[in-house]
């Protein structure tokens, strides 16, 4: 019985340490620094084709393995077909049991909630703010008067890559505004 273990962080910056400590007594790891929310993770790919039966496929979390519902589902049951049983250090889940199958069903559906809660205050929040006049995004390059007179500048044909260097914009830029 091999045990296969699984690490993921969502972005390069962020480090794999504190799981890879966790996995250390598994056989292989397959570990990734991409986002949870793609399909486009290799090395998840690889792990659940490397598994074979009676081994035992383990993660520290469930968020590490996947984002939805229906994506650890799909997961889970990959597994089951191929007769791997999937271990969660952390939340002590081991779906060789009854007990671990149906902890495992619960945490998956509450996190999926508690994602779309988050995602709904996040969503109230910025449309408070916007009523209350907050703009959101990049600040403009320029100011509007600065604006109207590169605008100006352009119409007595002053040269796009004079405006560039006047006004330290890129070529994209100064296109946009002029036109905008």
């Amino acid at each position: 019985m091999t045990r296969i273990a699984y690490a993921r962080v969502s972005s390069q910056s962020q480090s794999l340490d504190v799981q890879l400590e966790k996995l250390k007594d598994c056989d292989r790891i397959f570990k990734e620094k991409v986002s949870g929310r793609t399909d486009k993770r290799e090395q998840l790919q690889l792990a659940l084709d490397y598994v074979r039966e009676d081994d035992t496929f383990v993660v520290t979390r469930l968020d590490r393995l996947a984002r939805s519902t229906r994506d650890l589902l799909n997961i889970v049951n990959r597994l089951e077909n191929k007769k791997v049983k999937l271990q969660v250090i952390e939340q002590n889940i081991d779906t060789a049991t009854s007990t671990g199958k149906l902890m495992l069903s619960l945490l998956a559906v509450i996190a999926e909630f508690e994602n779309d809660l988050r995602k709904e205050r996040q969503s109230d929040g910025i449309t408070l703010a916007r009523q209350r006049g907050v703009k959101f995004g990049r600040q403009s390059a320029l100011s509007e008067s600065q604006l109207l007179e590169m605008r100006t500048k352009r119409q007595f044909g002053t040269k796009i890559k004079d405006l560039m260097s006047e006004y330290h914009l890129s070529k994209a830029s100064v296109y946009r505004l002029l036109t905008a």
